[in-house]
């Protein structure tokens, strides 16, 4: 046998041994307990709180907020999507403030509502970005809680 192939094949053992002894050392014990995952993924989901509250939860003290938004077209929206994650907020209320949607920009509300030839029109609201209004912030104009009224 060529001694190139020995030391391929030496070399190629010496691979294979690492490989094992690393997943030995790094696979979780939980690991294939209960299928092709680690079994106390179920356990350390169960211990994570929610960052979402959700919408019950801003109308009990935004009562105003909620009759405006459920009478416009974000009423099927709840309020976490606009404005983050309010578990920080209800958890202490005096010192976190929910800003407005940020980032406060055209970008933003041009996630949903920025021409796109794949979504159907008549579902959502499409703006040409580049022309309405351009160099403007939508807030300037829209109020996203009565989108139909102007704001000046």
């Amino acid at each position: 046998m060529p001694p190139q192939i020995k030391r391929l094949a030496l070399l190629f053992v010496l691979f294979i041994g690492l490989f094992l002894t690393l997943k030995y050392f790094l696979t979780p014990k939980s690991f294939g307990e209960f299928g092709h995952y680690r079994g106390l993924a179920l356990e350390e989901g169960k211990l994570k709180v929610p960052e979402y509250t959700g919408q019950k939860a801003c109308a009990e003290c935004h009562d105003d907020m909620m009759v405006l938004k459920m009478a416009n077209e974000h009423a099927s929206l709840s309020c976490e999507t606009c404005h983050g994650a309010g578990r920080i907020h209800i958890s202490s209320v005096d010192s976190v403030v929910v800003s407005p949607p940020k980032p406060n920009t055209r970008e933003f509300c041009g996630i949903c509502h920025a021409k796109n030839a794949a979504r159907k029109a008549d579902n959502i609201k499409q703006i040409d970005l580049k022309e309405h209004n351009k160099g403007e912030l939508c807030t300037k104009c829209h109020n996203p809680h009565s989108p139909w009224q102007e704001t000046k």
